[in-house]
């Protein structure tokens, strides 16, 4: 899989969790949002306030010196605390739909949002205890998204076998004196390792590299 920067992919990845994200969240009840998710202290609610948030920032420009640091996104979730679950779902609905072209428009440094936002809709999955958490359609764009952020993040170099794909993905930079790390097992699987997601029940082999090496949400 290529890992130059596809503009449009953040865009199409966000719009096409959207599609099938929103309904399901529309169709919840009010206790299915009160939920503990994987994220150390957030409920699902927090979860979606967060995505929320930070998608609107995106879309009005407004960054500050700790954005996206954890004490902005604690504050971004308290300032939702009085809206109604269906506020917060409609400020998400329309940052999965506009946040794709300002992302598209800059030098790349926002594409790790989209990926973000993604591995947040299988957390809400995960906890609702639904099938496919880190699957669906939106896995193979998401993939796409791994290249530049695992550059970003300086990973070292790996050579991923993907169980479910044709192509070997390759991510990560090259390291001097340093063979490549290889991965193998599923798409799904290798998601949760670089975001630091649970690995229960899942199988893969990993030769060449740490797992906490992999992690690129730190």
């Amino acid at each position: 899989m290529a890992d130059e920067r596809d503009p449009e992919l953040p865009g199409l990845l966000l719009r096409t969790e959207r599609d099938l994200l929103i309904p399901l969240l529309r169709s919840a009840a009010a206790s299915d949002f009160a939920l503990r998710t994987a994220c150390p202290g957030w409920t699902v609610r927090d979860v979606l306030a967060h995505c929320g948030s930070v998608l609107s920032r995106v879309v009005e420009s407004r960054f500050g010196p700790d954005v996206f640091s954890p004490e902005c996104n604690d504050r971004d979730i308290a300032e939702r605390a009085g809206w109604t679950d269906a506020q917060v779902v409609d400020e998400l609905e329309a940052g999965m739909t506009g946040a794709g072209a300002v992302i598209a428009a800059g030098p790349g440094v926002l594409d790790g949002v989209a990926l973000g936002e993604w591995v947040h809709a299988g957390d809400v999955r995960e906890a609702w205890g639904l099938e496919g958490a880190y699957r669906g359609p939106g896995l193979p764009l998401a993939l796409r998204l791994l290249g530049p952020r695992a550059r970003h993040q300086k990973m070292p170099l790996l050579v991923a076998e993907l169980e479910d794909s044709e192509e070997e993905l390759v991510i990560g930079r090259e390291q001097e004196g340093r063979a490549p790390g290889r991965y193998r097992g599923d798409g799904a699987t290798l998601i949760r390792l670089c975001a630091g997601r649970s690995l229960a029940g899942t199988r893969y082999e990993l030769e060449g590299v740490t797992e906490r090496e992999l992690f690129l949400f730190g």
